[in-house]
């Protein structure tokens, strides 16, 4: 299942929009649970239009440079419920990055291994400080549920790393 094509289409979902706005708005308020980039974007965009699950129309203010404005069909919403329902049944069992550093970690010395947790936990701490920064959504809870989700994994993360430290140095 690609989740990026529900992040267009859910975005589509709201009100048609040209590609510099989807981008922008997964930019500036999605960077914490995407990291889409903008090609991504337009060519998911380029995709949807050949299917048929979106129309494109060319607008053009005064001076500016025409733009294509994206709107959802009724063949874009069915799949996008369809890619919905799936997102949220689904569960999976993901290898989150450095947990095969983890396995080795008996090659290095206990201090240079503490050190190193020691640095990923400071990035742990930073990433839940930005998330815990962002703003409540006014509109709806979905977008709420995802920022929590995502600041509960990294307080997860945060006692685990504090815990193994604390186990490294009963073992210095």
């Amino acid at each position: 299942m690609d989740e990026r094509e529900l992040l267009v289409l859910g975005l589509l979902m709201t009100q048609s929009q040209h590609g510099y706005q989807i981008n922008d708005f997964i930019e500036r308020n999605l960077g914490q649970v995407s990291d889409m980039k903008k090609a991504t974007a337009y060519s998911i965009l380029k995709r949807l239009d050949k299917q048929g699950c979106v129309n494109v129309t060319v607008e053009q203010e005064g001076n500016r440079p025409p733009r294509q404005i994206y709107s959802i069909t009724g063949k874009g919403e069915k799949l996008f419920y369809e890619l919905l329902r799936s997102s949220l049944a689904h569960a999976e069992n993901v290898t989150p990055a450095g947990d095969i550093g983890l396995m080795f970690i008996d090659h290095l010395e206990r201090k240079d291994a503490r050190e190193l947790l020691e640095i990923k936990l400071r990035k742990v701490e930073q990433f839940i400080e930005i998330c815990s920064s962002i703003p409540t959504h006014e509109e709806g809870i979905g977008v709420n549920l995802a920022f929590r989700h995502r600041l509960a994994l990294l307080e997860c993360n945060k006692k685990f790393l504090l815990e193994t430290i604390r186990e490294l140095d009963r073992w210095m």
